[in-house]
């Protein structure tokens, strides 16, 4: 064999190994591109608005719902529970949440009561279900009166089991207590009576 076709041959080789690493490359690269698409998708559907039933929720009781990654609360109030916020605005620290969390109250949840409902469903209580001091959850205290940790006047609200702050049943802190701020309200708005979307109203998307 010729030293031109052993050039030639050791060109070709070169030539065939090159195109090779190049779509192995190209392959790597769109790879790359799919894997950097995909977490947007996710946090995309993370952050969507959640349509929940709150159909079978009856007076006195809650469920939770998952929104962003988030606990949701919807409690349904008894009239007894919206007359005891009577008891506890004098004795919590922002009686009409004036001082947010982590997204301002919306406006349809401002009222003269401070219940923090929504006008024709003030019994209805949404929250998110996360204390402002360091992340805990806290647990729920409907009952009323003496218990442990809690008041001898305590109206039924939420405890937060890490540090011991205490809500009531509109989510707002008590004075003196570890956690900052009011519990969160997430912007929702009603689909019918027995259908709630929560993160978005009528504005829009939170």
């Amino acid at each position: 064999m010729s030293i031109e076709k052993q050039v030639d041959s050791g060109r070709r080789g070169l030539l065939v190994a090159t195109c090779a690493a190049g779509g192995v490359a190209g392959l790597a690269t769109a790879g790359a591109f799919v894997s950097t698409f995909q977490p947007s998708e996710r946090a995309k559907a993370a952050g969507a608005p959640v349509e929940v039933d709150i159909s079978g929720i009856k007076p006195g009781e809650m469920q939770v719902f998952e929104w962003r990654g988030k606990p949701v609360w919807i409690m349904k109030r008894t009239p007894e529970q919206l007359k005891g916020l009577e008891h506890t605005a004098s004795e919590v620290a922002d009686p009409e949440s004036l001082k947010p969390y982590t997204m301002d109250l919306p406006d349809y949840c401002k009222n003269k009561s401070n219940n923090r409902g929504r006008a024709g469903h003030e019994e209805t209580l949404v929250l998110v279900g996360i204390c402002p001091h360091l992340g805990c959850s806290p647990s729920s205290k409907f009952a009323p009166g003496a218990q442990p940790s809690l008041p001898d006047d305590w109206q039924g609200g939420f405890l937060c089991p890490c540090h011991g702050s205490t809500f009531d049943l509109a989510g707002r802190v008590f004075k003196n207590k570890p956690a900052p701020n009011n519990l969160d309200v997430p912007r929702y708005m009603y689909l019918s009576d027995t259908k709630i979307v929560i993160g978005k109203d009528e504005k829009g998307e939170a």
